[in-house]
């Protein structure tokens, strides 16, 4: 028996109630209704007062320590931040930064955005893709996009917006699979075989 999937969202939203965390959660639920996972959000809005003035990741508290080694020890992640100015938030950013270059290769990543209007639907592709594909993830085929208009008391209410929801997940399907599998041997031991 294989143990559950960890994954780890990333809501780059900075207020309370934010639109980027109820995407979040609502790609996460639909993710756990695919497949056995533990779930955990981070609210990087609940974090900017200790990632403030951080320059380097030894200077960070022991609460953004976990949360920087729960991303880097997911299975799957799922990062959701609003649009500002054409790009994800600086906060979002700033928490990434300290993520090792290394620790996300090959990591399967769900993108998502929410933003004032259709006009910064791109920024998915302009923006979050580049970002993670420094860090040689494999980003989802169909990132989901939002705006203001799809939210209602807090939720997605908008159809056409949590089927495209739906329909991402249902595509990184296969691709939560394979990151399930078990880890090759690493290639030192093979070697001395």
């Amino acid at each position: 028996m294989t143990r559950p999937l960890r994954i780890v969202a990333v809501s780059g939203g900075l207020q309370r109630p934010s639109r980027a965390a109820a995407l979040a959660e609502h790609l996460l639920d639909l993710i756990g209704e695919g497949v056995p996972c533990d779930q955990h959000l981070i609210e990087l809005g609940e974090l900017a007062p200790q990632l403030a003035g951080a320059l380097w990741r030894s200077q960070l508290p022991e609460t953004v320590e976990r949360q920087l080694a729960a991303v880097e020890q997911a299975d799957v992640l799922v990062v959701a931040t609003p649009v500002y100015r054409g790009s994800y938030t600086g906060l979002f950013k700033h928490f990434f930064d300290f993520i090792d270059q290394d620790a996300l290769i090959d990591t399967p990543i769900l993108l998502a955005a929410t933003g004032g209007s259709e006009r910064h639907a791109l920024m998915i592709d302009h923006q979050l893709r580049p970002l993670f594909s420094f860090f040689q993830a494999r980003t989802l085929p169909l990132g989901v996009y939002a705006t203001d208009r799809d939210f209602a008391e807090g939720r997605l209410h908008d159809e056409a917006l949590i089927q495209r929801a739906r329909l991402a997940v249902q595509r990184a399907m296969p691709l939560l699979a394979l990151s399930h599998r078990a880890a090759p041997a690493p290639l030192v031991a093979a070697a001395a075989l």
